[in-house]
Parts: structure tokens; C-alpha cells; sequence
């Protein structure tokens, strides 16, 4: 029975992707990505930011990646403006309307949205409260 639970469990999950900067905050990535591996975790990481440079068309690809998901995280950290990959990614994820929220990545340091999230996105505190809350939709 527990293996059929299981199988519900994973289907439930929110669907993310997770867009950061490479660069800079792959440490938060991998944070994060452990967080969605705790059992009682409301979401799954289906796809995120890469490094190397996809063959073709890589926004056509990151776009195809973004449609399969059913939201996107945003991990903001000091140079996220710089960030041009995440900026795109971003820009992609509005165009599909797909729904995204910005995750303050830093808490000692001072976070920045990417140069295309809109001005009224709000960076949000990163605590396992407020994830759950933002992945069910509350903003």
C-alpha cells in the first residue's frame, strides 16, 4: 500500500522549475532541490537553469522545459540582474503565463530580481512556510 501512496504523492506535487544564476547560486539550487526531496515536500523539481549552452535554439528549448512545469521558482540573489539566463527564463515563463514566484536566495546579503521579472514581483522570504504557500498559489 505504502508503494501506491507514494506513486499519488509524487502525482499531487507541484511541478517546478527552478531558474537561478549559475554563476553565483548554485549552492542555492542545490538547497532547494534538497528541500524537494523531503517526504512531505508540496513540490518536485521537473527541470532548471543549465550551464552549458543548449544546442539550436536554447530559448526554444528552455520554453519547451518551462511549458512542462507547473510552476516556476525563482532563486534571486546578488547578481540575479546580471543574470541574463534568468532574465530570459523569466520573460519565457510570462510568456507561457505560467505563474512564478522570486525566493529571497540570500538571507545576510541583498537579493535582486531579474531584469525582466515585472516591478510589482515581490522577492519572498525563503522559509518552508512560505514555499508551501507560494506553490498553492498564495501571493
Amino acid at each position: 500500500m505504502s508503494d501506491n501512496n507514494d506513486f499519488w504523492k509524487s502525482i499531487l506535487k507541484t511541478k517546478v522549475f527552478i531558474s537561478f544564476d549559475y554563476d553565483h547560486d548554485d549552492d542555492l539550487k542545490i538547497m532547494l532541490v534538497g528541500q524537494a526531496k523531503n517526504e512531505d515536500s508540496p513540490f518536485q523539481i521537473i527541470d532548471m537553469s543549465v550551464k552549458e549552452e543548449l544546442v539550436g535554439d536554447w530559448k526554444e528549448k528552455v520554453r519547451q522545459r518551462i511549458k512542462k512545469v507547473d510552476q516556476v521558482i525563482v532563486i534571486c540573489g546578488e547578481h540575479t540582474d546580471t543574470a541574463t539566463g534568468v532574465s530570459s527564463e523569466v520573460k519565457i515563463t510570462q510568456e507561457e503565463k505560467k505563474p512564478y514566484f522570486l525566493l529571497w536566495g540570500r538571507s545576510d546579503k541583498t537579493c535582486v530580481k531579474p531584469k525582466d521579472a515585472k516591478e510589482s514581483d515581490k522577492i519572498y522570504s525563503w522559509t518552508w512556510d512560505n514555499l508551501r504557500k507560494l506553490l498553492k498559489g498564495e501571493r
